[in-house]
């Protein structure tokens, strides 16, 4: 079943359905709903998405001391000569 508003048609699901659905569940059904051309801009956007999070994430470590020991070990393997140029 389809409710239709504006020029955009979106999906409607009985409520007893959308309920045992998960939030992921939910949203594979509408990323495979997409159109080829609806699929490529939804992919370029989570690409992106994807990519700041990763970003996020890796500020917040390096800031918390959480990859200190890799950087130690890093420069530690630098210094004793074990380690090559690029």
């Amino acid at each position: 079943m389809h409710a239709t508003s504006g020029a955009a048609t979106l999906p409607v699901f009985a409520a007893e359905e959308t309920l045992k659905m998960t939030r992921v569940e939910a949203i594979e059904r509408s990323v495979a709903n997409l159109s080829a051309p609806e699929l490529a801009k939804f992919r370029d956007w989570f690409i992106e998405f994807d990519a700041q999070q990763w970003d996020r994430q890796i500020e917040e470590d390096v800031a918390s001391g959480r990859l200190d020991h890799l950087a130690d070990a890093a420069l530690k393997s630098l210094r004793v000569g074990k380690c090559s140029g690029l």
